[in-house]
């Protein structure tokens, strides 16, 4: 009976958590995303910090985590986005005059009673109509998939900093510096280069380091010069797969909230995200005992992030889009190229711009050779 509580407990805490990701990304206008997303990135990793002091502090779980969640309802309203796309009219005309106070009412429902007109029935959807889409489910599929890669293969680096951090506090909180590091390489890079872009070069990182590592840790230095060398550089390429794994499992997730429509956002995300804690289960399962498996653990998951670097080419970019509504939308969005070419020759102006002089004098004798020789010398002369 405990078991199966704690099992209820923790989906309900997955619920809580992906309906917070949603709306708050459903809430801010595209140049924001980003940002606000870091920024709760930020707010996680303080609550990690803070949570060895609350378990000092508390010594009852339960009354501190019905404190914390009791208000949760009474204080989040309900995205008008899902409610708007899900045609629930009634719903998000609360939503709004809530969030847009009583300046612009008026506009606000003069805008819903027109959709109610076309909309009269609120329509819902659910996970499986993802199946049913080509564009989409293959979206989910690969931002699924790279968040798998990221978070199983994390612990084939944290394993190599075990021994350079023994205790449990000091380890705990140094693996919240890269977490950090991923956090703020992300704000810098990903609304420069694109979501696309920066997840390709952190998937590339992530294998790459991990291939290294594979070949390094097979390899005894003749010396001990040489072993102290190779150390240094199994913990630099290990710090380097722990932050480049960190920064691929939160762009995943991010761009995956970005690409799926609004109408089966949450189901959509829930799919990644449960991918993503799949690939954490097998940290429990490398860090047996014996620990014979970890040669092939490492050398599968290594494989895997070379294959989700082919399969990151096929992802839309959602940089300075809004974020789709429908299925129709988000069937529509298309692979654009990884970097940008230059114009064409043959895609200039057919008409040239003003104040360019022509010079039309040779057009004239040639056009009318050109028609004389067309005639031939049989044709009759007109004057």
């Amino acid at each position: 009976m405990v078991l199966v509580a704690r099992l209820l407990f923790g989906a309900a805490l997955a619920g809580a958590f992906l309906s917070l990701y949603v709306a708050r990304l459903e809430l801010c206008d595209p140049p924001h995303r980003l940002e606000v997303t870091m920024i709760a990135g930020f707010s996680w990793l303080a609550g990690e910090l803070l949570l060895p002091g609350l378990a000092v502090l508390c010594r009852d779980w339960r009354v501190l985590q019905g404190a914390v969640t009791a208000v949760c309802p009474s204080l989040l309203l309900e995205s008008p986005r899902w409610l708007l796309a899900t045609q629930q009219l009634d719903r998000a005309r609360k939503t709004l005059r809530a969030l847009s106070g009583s300046g612009a009412e008026d506009s606000v429902h003069a805008e819903l009673e027109a959709l109610a007109e076309q909309c009269p029935h609120p329509r819902y959807h659910n996970v499986c109509e993802i199946f049913g889409t080509r564009v989409i489910w293959k979206n989910a599929v690969i931002l699924g998939f790279t968040a798998f890669i990221g978070s199983g293969i994390r612990h084939c680096f944290s394993r190599n900093l075990a021994p350079h951090l023994p205790r449990f506090f000091p380890a705990y909180f140094a693996l919240r510096g890269p977490e950090a590091a991923a956090c703020l390489f992300l704000c810098v890079t990903a609304e420069r280069c694109g979501r696309r872009s920066v997840l390709l070069l952190c998937t590339v990182l992530t294998g790459t380091a991990s291939l290294l590592l594979l070949a390094l840790t097979q390899c005894k230095g003749p010396g001990e010069g040489a072993v102290d060398l190779l150390e240094l550089i199994v913990l630099m390429l290990s710090v380097l797969g722990v932050t480049a794994s960190h920064a691929v499992t939160m762009l995943s997730i991010f761009f995956a909230s970005e690409v799926l429509p609004t109408v089966v956002r949450g189901a959509g995300l829930g799919l990644v995200v449960g991918a993503n804690l799949v690939g954490s289960a097998a940290a429990p399962i490398a860090a047996v005992a014996s620990s014979r498996g970890f040669f092939l653990h490492h050398l599968v998951f290594a494989s895997f992030a070379i294959l989700a670097v082919l399969s990151i080419m096929l992802l839309p970019e959602s940089q300075g889009r809004r974020l789709p509504h429908s299925l129709q939308d988000g069937e529509s969005q298309r692979r654009p190229p990884l970097f940008r070419r230059p114009p064409r020759e043959d895609h200039l102006p057919l008409l040239a711009p003003r104040g360019i002089p022509h010079d039309y004098s040779r057009i004239v004798p040639s056009a009318q050779r050109a028609l004389g020789s067309g005639r031939g010398p049989a044709g009759p002369t007109e004057t």
